[in-house]
């Protein structure tokens, strides 16, 4: 028996995609032939999920506008889950730049509340869960709204599994590919030349972690991104350099360590020794998290089992 759902007119497009782009991607997740005649859209199959599904997608267009595929998935994901849909309408919301962020799974909602109230948050997991994403928006919004008076962003210049090279050019130059997951970010919500304005009045700084050693930041958001490949001594140093109205946000997935071989990451033992502090948070995502996609979930789980398999 088929379903059909009516979209208000302003909100199709921004559900389905730019010529029904996202339609394939929800028949597999609804595991059902849909189509589209102006804004209805029909299933040819009888599936419990299919109006509801449909009804969390518009709201959520609404609040975001044009629906990507991470989206979708996490918003079928929260459908599947009763308990977080009952939490789902007081969830908390960062706003920068005019433009409203909502946590997309469990973690984030997690991480959202804690960013607020905490002098340093470790946010921890694999791949595709948001974890610089939320960060560096968490740090714009805080900047932009005057709160804070910078963002720093570093990370350690460690290359994964491979040699660059030479790199040409000034310091920013040579940082530039170490931190174009940040800038990806940050370009979210503000322009690219938005974002070099800031570089230009210093309201948004880039630096080696090893350029951090004897600073003391003050009235600023520091992110250290990729902390699985930072030692103790960097991770310490990081930390230690927390000065007036400043918060540390640090970034990793402890799987996923690029240090040479002998080096020891400094991460998993700052979340041991430090996470009983009082302003001190720590958030752990797992595979479950994963927003990037659903293909990025799969990937990451099993990876996940197969290391767990050969412990």
């Amino acid at each position: 028996m088929s379903q059909s759902y009516v979209f208000k007119s302003e909100n199709a497009c921004l559900v389905l995609g730019a010529n029904d782009a996202n339609l394939p991607y929800l028949e597999m997740l609804l595991a059902t032939d849909l189509a589209v005649r102006g804004t209805s859209v029909s299933s040819s199959d009888d599936v419990p999920l299919f109006i509801p599904f449909m009804k969390r997608l518009e709201k959520a267009a609404q609040e975001r506008g044009m629906l990507k595929e991470a989206e979708i998935f996490m918003e079928f994901q929260l459908l599947s889950e009763p308990a977080v849909m009952a939490e789902k309408d007081d969830s908390p919301v960062i706003v920068a730049a005019g433009k409203a962020i909502y946590p997309r799974s469990r973690a984030e909602k997690e991480l959202f509340s804690i960013l607020p109230t905490s002098d340093v948050v470790f946010s921890v997991g694999p791949a595709g869960t948001g974890k610089t994403f939320v960060a560096v928006i968490w740090a714009l919004s805080e900047v932009l709204s005057g709160r804070k008076g910078k963002l720093l962003l570093t990370r350690p210049v460690v290359e994964a599994g491979e040699s660059l090279g030479f790199l040409p050019g000034d310091l920013k130059q040579k940082l530039s590919p170490y931190l174009n997951p940040l800038y990806d970010a940050a370009e979210y919500v503000l322009s690219p030349n938005q974002i070099k304005r800031m570089e230009e009045n210093g309201s948004l700084e880039i630096a080696p972690l090893a350029y951090m050693r004897g600073r003391s930041v003050n009235n600023a958001v520091m992110i250290l991104d990729e902390a699985q490949n930072a030692t103790r001594s960097q991770i310490k140093m990081f930390l230690t350099r927390l000065g007036e109205n400043c918060q540390a946000i640090v970034t990793g997935d402890p799987s996923q360590t690029d240090l040479p071989f002998h080096s020891e990451s400094g991460l998993e033992e700052a979340l041991q020794i430090l996470s009983g502090i009082k302003g001190v948070s720590v958030v752990r995502f797992t595979h479950n998290d994963t927003v990037r996609s659903r293909i990025v979930r799969e990937i990451v789980r099993a990876y996940s089992e197969r290391e767990r398999d050969e412990e």
